[in-house]
């Protein structure tokens, strides 16, 4: 084995440092002499267990030390963290990267997160680094780990499907004035044609609220496909395409394009569609109208070819021009 070779594996490994759980949310966690993690659940006893996408949450022990050096002084779960490791950098690990300790096999779900409240840390620190330096993880296989237990970095499944979230934008939708058909159809469709939905989520036609989401679910979550169906129209408060284009890194048109064209073969009508398709780190972003009926149609016009584009996105496909 030479040096390169050697470091690359020492880096892929590290050591559990400690495990911490809560009876109640919202506060700081207490070590344990072992933990027992169940799928679909996280770590029994632990009050952020659930059948969620955040059973688990992972700080580097690095990055304690680090903080703690400059006069943190905390303990071991004070972040609210369940797994301290120890030589593993997890914010550097993209979502979908599979960790296994002891018997158990994770999953990361998502990078960092948003503080909505700031801690005690924070106000004492003026910062807090669990937003930016703590993941989450879903339970893969069930078993114990216990302080001491060496992490292995296993990598991501290749063959995993391709992750989508759905957004409807609607005032009375929101509100609960109105039935939403949209989101559902939307759901029933990528799932059928082999995405896994990771959230369904129903918002008001307001763009800076649609902006937050857009950027967690690219940015933390790395969904591979974002779908948003409604607020694509003339009135003043169909404002999707401006919030999807100011949070987007490159412009994808040919998709807006091509469901135009599709669907001026229904209805001239779609001419007034203000529709738009874009890319935001390695998510693709596709605006819908409000309709079921049309955001059945739209996405049966895409959804066999979004998926080499979804696949090149994720690096694993070469870009080849049509044979």
């Amino acid at each position: 084995m030479g040096l390169e070779e050697k470091h690359r594996e020492e880096k892929s490994k590290g050591r559990v440092h400690a495990i911490c759980v809560s009876d109640i949310r919202g506060v700081e966690k207490h070590q344990i002499l072992e933990g027992h993690f169940m799928v679909d659940f996280g770590i029994e006893g632990d009050a952020h267990g659930g059948n969620w996408h955040r059973q688990v949450s992972l700080l580097s022990y690095d990055k304690v030390q680090a903080f703690n050096e400059r006069g943190a002084n905390v303990a071991d779960g004070a972040f609210g963290e369940n797994l301290v490791v120890e030589g593993i950098d997890f914010k550097s690990l993209p979502v979908g990267t599979r960790l296994k300790a002891g018997t158990v096999e994770l999953e990361i779900t998502q990078i960092g997160k948003e503080c909505h409240s700031h801690c005690a840390i924070y106000h004492r620190m003026g910062e807090c680094i669990m937003p930016k330096e703590g993941v989450f993880a879903k339970v893969i296989q069930e078993g114990v780990i216990r302080p001491g237990d060496v992490m292995e970095v296993l990598g991501i499944n290749g063959e995993r499907p391709f992750t989508a979230a759905v957004i409807v934008l609607s005032d009375k939708g929101a509100k609960g004035e109105r039935k939403d058909e949209s989101g559902p159809e939307a759901k029933k469709m990528l799932e059928e044609a082999g995405y896994q939905v990771e959230e369904l989520l129903l918002l008001p036609d307001d763009p800076e609220i649609l902006k937050k989401h857009l950027i967690r679910l690219a940015d933390s979550r790395q969904l591979d496909l974002v779908v948003t169906s409604g607020g694509t129209g003339f009135s003043l408060r169909d404002q999707t395409p401006e919030a999807v284009m100011a949070v987007a890194d490159r412009n994808a048109p040919g998709i807006a394009e091509y469901i135009r064209y599709r669907s001026m073969q229904v209805t001239d009508r779609a001419i007034l569609s203000r529709g738009v398709s874009a890319i935001r780190k390695q998510t693709l972003i596709v605006t819908l109208p409000g309709s079921p009926k049309a955001v059945m149609e739209s996405l049966s016009f895409i959804l066999m070819p979004l998926e080499h584009g979804l696949t090149i996105l994720r690096g694993s496909a070469s870009e080849c021009g049509r044979r």
